[in-house]
């Protein structure tokens, strides 16, 4: 089945509907998907110093998609049609936290080596000839300055790049500093994808969705009842109270633990100084995380704020079921301005959390 039939189908069903912005978009991943299928694979690398000296020279990338638009397009969900539908052995699908994350732990490994970052693309191209990024954003100076190197090597090992993203191309890492040195990455990535904007006035996250029983205003005794009545439902052997959880060789203090649930409390998680590396983590081992007293944050909160950003992005990437007791309802809050569009994803995520038909899909840990 072509993919473009494939997404015909999908949105017959209830909840979906078809849009011609995302069936032009659904053409451009079928053109890409017909492309690689027809390439050859790559010729295997042998190992060692003949591997060095013969080894062929790299196919030249097949360009990729760069699919960019608001809120609640299907961004997210198009990548993860394209990348069920690619009939390739040899694809990776990655969020962008995590992917640079593997990619700060691969070149703490090879930081005596010549030239880290092409072997760190040669290791990409051992497993994948497709990277699919999710939610590309640049926003640290550390990530924004290797860029261009990154995907220099990744392209000059022939590996194909798709990423979706709330910003086109020339606006990433807009006002950040030193960005005349990330310039090189936009063009680099303008030269190897197809730049496409996924329009239209919906958030599909907000359509149809039949609410769960998982957030919890205000955050007071009742609440705190609710989320441990929910706990015992979920973890009947009770586990352990007031304990921390070691997540990167720093401790959490969580108030319940059982296997693979926990509940924290919204200080330790967000007003600590933690890294989205910790929010990856934990992501990986919980499918199920309650946090109670999340507050209402404007602007002086604003490293509060960026942390849960960037908790929920990586809680909704793996599928983590999130039960919380908070000051107000999503829409409200952040009331700030400075991470006001940034928060727009995240009220249209949490809203997404809570329904039946994201608390049915399975944790991917």
């Amino acid at each position: 089945m072509q993919l473009i039939e494939r997404y015909r189908q999908l949105t017959t069903q209830p909840g979906f509907h078809y849009e011609d912005s995302q069936a032009q978009a659904v053409a451009r991943l079928q053109t890409l998907t017909d492309r690689l299928t027809r390439s050859p694979p790559p010729a295997p690398r042998a190992e060692g110093l003949l591997g060095r000296l013969f080894a062929p020279r790299p196919p030249t990338p097949i360009p990729g998609l760069y699919l960019w638009g608001g809120v609640g397009r299907g961004k997210t969900w198009l990548m993860d049609l394209f990348f069920e539908h690619l009939p390739l052995q040899h694809k990776l699908r990655l969020h962008f936290h995590r992917f640079m994350q593997e990619i700060q732990d691969e070149l703490a490994h090879l930081r005596q080596q010549r030239d880290p970052l092409k072997l760190v693309a040669r290791h990409f191209a051992a497993r994948a000839r497709v990277l699919c990024l999710d939610e590309f954003h640049v926003e640290d100076i550390t990530d924004a300055m290797l860029l261009h190197g990154l995907i220099k090597a990744l392209t000059d090992e022939g590996i194909s790049l798709v990423f979706t993203s709330n910003t086109p191309p020339r606006e990433l890492y807009k006002n950040g500093l030193q960005r005349e040195r990330f310039l090189p990455a936009i063009a680099l990535i303008e030269r190897h994808t197809q730049v496409f904007e996924l329009r239209g006035d919906t958030d599909h996250r907000l359509q149809h969705l039949q609410r769960a029983d998982t957030w919890y205003t205000p955050a007071d005794a009742r609440s705190e009842k609710q989320l441990a009545r929910r706990f015992d439902e979920l973890a009947p052997c009770a586990g352990r109270a007031n304990h921390s959880l070691l997540i990167n060789h720093r401790p959490i203090p969580c108030r319940r633990y059982a296997d693979d649930v926990a509940w924290f409390d919204f200080y330790p998680l967000c007003n600590a100084p933690r890294s989205s590396h910790d929010y990856i983590e934990l992501a990986r081992r919980l499918h199920t995380v309650f946090i109670s007293a999340v507050p209402i944050m404007d602007e002086e909160q604003d490293d509060w704020t960026h942390r849960f950003i960037d908790l929920v992005d990586e809680f909704y990437d793996r599928r983590v079921k999130l039960l919380v007791s908070a000051a107000a309802e999503p829409a409200a809050l952040y009331t700030g301005r400075r991470l006001a569009f940034e928060f727009q994803r995240t009220r249209s995520r949490l809203a997404e959390m809570r329904s039946t038909e994201y608390l049915a899909l399975p944790h991917r840990p």
